[in-house]
């Protein structure tokens, strides 16, 4: 009686890796990568200002540019800026070294003033106010620009035209590999989003003083990707 369970058992076993085989060779599937591009108009933009003062004591040297920070913050505000859309960023205070001595006597280094400074991030929702905030800014005492970035307000809305776009464009690759292999398109078994960012360009920008500060938006180039596997069918003899 073992002898024969362990038998069938063994039977049992082939059969089923047969099946196994034999479901794997009819299985036929395709991989594909689509892709969407999207050029958008930027509708909002964020400078990154600053306000440096140096003074021989670090109290004065930060009161200098609590000052004028304060200045330029009440402007922005009076210009109607939400204070949600101001963001302090950084507040630093470094000693300035100097050198002392002669080339006989040697050289040495010797604390002669502070350099206080205080960065602050403002986001303009309506580019049309960009190039007067930019002149408000420099009027209200900033003197130090990082940078400046443009942005869309609803990215995602973005983002989902983007993933139409890229399933649209993995769909018609997949559809022309499978009529190139003289096979059928099947259905889709697997979606794998690829969220690859994009767009957001920084500009750096110089200081300088402009009654009217020529300011150019661009586009905004955005990419998306996903993965699609497909199955491939055989196509029924006529």
């Amino acid at each position: 009686m073992k002898t024969k369970n362990v038998l069938f058992a063994a039977v049992l076993a082939v059969c089923t890796m047969g099946g196994l085989a034999a479901a794997g060779e009819d299985l036929r599937q395709i991989t594909v990568t689509g892709e969407g591009q999207l050029a958008v108009a930027p509708d909002q933009a964020v400078i990154t200002l600053g306000v440096t003062k140096e003074a021989s004591e670090a109290d004065a040297a930060m009161a200098a540019v609590s000052k004028e920070m304060s200045a330029v913050v009440a402007a922005l505000r009076g210009a109607g800026i939400d204070p949600a859309d101001l963001q302090t960023r950084q507040v630093l205070l470094q000693p300035i070294w100097s050198k002392t001595g002669s080339l006989v006597s040697g050289t040495a280094h010797k604390i002669t003033g502070f350099s206080a400074s205080n960065n602050l991030a403002l986001k303009v929702r309506n580019l049309d106010q960009l190039g007067p905030v930019l002149d408000l800014v420099l009027k209200a005492g900033a003197n130090q620009f990082q940078g400046l970035s443009f942005g869309v307000a609803d990215l995602e809305e973005v983002k989902d035209q983007m993933r139409d776009a890229a399933v649209a464009d993995g769909i018609r690759k997949a559809r022309q590999l499978a009529k190139a292999a003289q096979m059928v398109l099947g259905p889709v078994r697997m979606i794998s989003d690829h969220d690859q960012g994009g767009g957001r360009p920084m500009m750096a920008m110089e200081m300088a003083r402009s009654s009217a500060m020529p300011i150019e938006a661009g586009e905004l180039n955005y990419s998306h990707s996903v993965q699609m596997v497909f199955d491939l069918l055989v196509p029924e003899a006529e």
